[in-house]
């Protein structure tokens, strides 16, 4: 079944389809332009797969498991949490006048701009890359500490702590409900929420640019408007990462080679950076009423 998904789509086997066998993994051959030159999961006459056959790899160690997509997703978000934690400890504190908050607003959009241009590159590379995994996990980081900085200075202290505790609850929670209560992800259902979640970007890009005219109409603002955003997008949030576990699942039971553990750890990330910069937005908000 094909994932919607843009991170996922690059690997066929969180499509469903098995990229690893007794013979070894398959990889996609590629010409010099980075074309694919043969179907290497096309089934062959001799039970292996088709095309140039089977790649050996030196990162290619076995079969991603659950264990290791644990390990590469504690990996990224370890380093987005040091990032965070070294921009909140390195930039000026902002006075009561609020001075050194351009300065913060300014590291939080380089490492957002950045992030969201290797999230780019990532999420439509055919083969991961763990360095550039990384990159953008530090990336996020030094976004996540600059704005969290910034509105923790605007509205009070705790919104922080709240927003990371509110960010685990709500990670553990989706697992715990996707585990036990055995929810399936139906074709349907993804590509509603694939939807949703494009529309929602859109429109919160629509917002940026007419605030650079200043007609914004709140979209990504502190007000009602702002709430109501960072409310449906606390709920994308939370149906991502039901998607993220089935992909994660079906590229497991797909045989996918360890390597692939990278792409699903920086699928993870991206979801629960989503879920902690909504719940903080949200906080906030409330904090300012």
């Amino acid at each position: 079944m094909q994932s919607s998904n843009p991170v996922f789509r690059r690997a066929e086997g969180f499509n469903g389809q098995r990229t690893y066998s007794a013979s070894g993994m398959s990889y996609p051959s590629y010409g010099s332009r980075g074309t694919q030159t043969a179907d290497p999961y096309s089934i062959s006459g001799n039970g292996g797969y088709g095309g140039s056959g089977p790649v050996q790899t030196d990162t290619d160690r076995g079969p991603m498991t659950i264990d290791s997509v644990v390990q590469k997703t504690a990996v990224t978000l370890a380093l987005v949490v040091l990032a965070a934690a070294a921009t909140w400890v390195v930039t000026p504190n902002p006075d009561v006048r609020g001075a050194n908050l351009g300065s913060l607003y300014l590291l939080a959009m380089v490492g957002a701009f950045g992030g969201f241009a290797l999230s780019m590159v990532n999420s439509f590379k055919r083969v991961v890359s763990p360095g550039l995994v990384m990159a953008y996990a530090v990336l996020e980081g030094i976004f996540v500490g600059a704005f969290s900085k910034v509105l923790e200075a605007s509205f009070g202290g705790g919104i922080v702590v709240g927003a990371v505790a509110g960010t685990a609850a709500a990670v553990a929670g989706t697992l715990a409900a996707y585990r036990f209560f055995d929810i399936r992800v139906t074709p349907t259902f993804r590509k509603w929420v694939i939807g949703a979640m494009f529309g929602f970007v859109a429109v919160a890009l629509l917002d940026m640019v007419l605030g650079i005219f200043h007609a914004s109409f709140g979209f990504n603002g502190l007000g009602p408007m702002g709430l109501l955003s960072s409310v449906i997008g606390l709920g994308l949030g939370v149906l991502m990462l039901i998607l993220d576990f089935d992909f994660v699942e079906r590229g497991i039971e797909a045989g996918l080679p360890e390597r692939e553990s990278w792409r699903a750890a920086f699928g993870l990330t991206v979801t629960i950076i989503w879920i902690y910069v909504e719940l903080l937005r949200i906080l906030a908000i409330l904090r300012g009423d």
